[in-house]
């Protein structure tokens, strides 16, 4: 299914996927500002998206001659104000459909990435208000990932990667990065779900584990699954 936006430009389900893992590229850190533009690897969403680097740069190319991208020598891959708006377009209906398959349909947080990725490409906007709305209106997908407003605004929280928070002091977990359905069915078994509050007990040097508190248990994960973990500070959000 492809839709037109305002300027004509014909948007395909592949081009919007593409636009959205981009954004969510730029959002996690590793990423050089300049112009005010967020610029990211093209090596880094080929390796998000599990592509080729051939077949990223094709698709880079196509995204910038249509305006919704800038690619500079150097800096890496840009969205304009037209990419980002048809980004969150799409971001919304992925996380408006993960909404609806956790709150209304009953699967799991680690089951629902594809099969929204599959529905998503055929879906009208009708739908996807309704679905919205079945759901209990969520502010967040059930990953705690912001969903963007109908005008293509977003709030992004104000939080850090688990693996760089300070120790013991009560933090709250707010979203997580990752869709692997092992880690994340590995995170719910660890009682690590957006609202849970925790603390770190103790980050070990040079990437080492980090041992955390969660209630009256102790855990204890990598700095990799960690720096896939966002959480608030008290102080912060107060």
């Amino acid at each position: 299914m492809s839709t037109t936006t305002e300027s004509g430009i014909g948007i395909t389900s592949t081009i919007r996927d593409y636009l959205a893992e981009i954004y969510r590229l730029s959002t996690r850190g590793h990423v050089r500002h300049d112009g005010g533009h967020a610029y990211v690897s093209t090596s880094a969403l080929a390796e998000l998206l599990d592509v080729s680097a051939p077949a990223v740069n094709r698709m880079v190319t196509k995204l910038r001659e249509l305006g919704l991208l800038l690619h500079e020598p150097y800096h890496g891959i840009a969205l304009t104000e037209a990419g980002r708006r048809e980004a969150l377009k799409q971001l919304r209906r992925h996380r408006i459909i993960e909404a609806f398959l956790v709150n209304v349909m009953g699967f799991a947080w680690h089951e629902v990435h594809e099969e929204a990725n599959e529905l998503s490409t055929a879906m009208s906007e009708a739908v996807e208000t309704r679905m919205w709305q079945m759901s209990g209106c969520p502010m967040v997908c059930p990953h705690g990932e912001p969903i963007p407003a109908p005008d293509g605004t977003i709030i992004e929280p104000e939080d850090r990667p688990l693996s760089d928070s300070p120790e013991k002091q009560i933090l709250t977990l707010t979203r997580v990065s990752t869709r692997e359905p092992d880690r994340l069915e590995y995170l719910a078994a660890l009682g690590l779900i957006p609202g849970t509050e925790l603390e770190v007990i103790h980050i070990a040097p040079f990437h080492g584990p980090v041992q955390l508190k969660v209630g009256k248990e102790y855990r204890i994960i990598g700095h990799n699954l960690a720096e896939m973990i966002r959480v608030s500070i008290e102080e912060e959000s107060a």
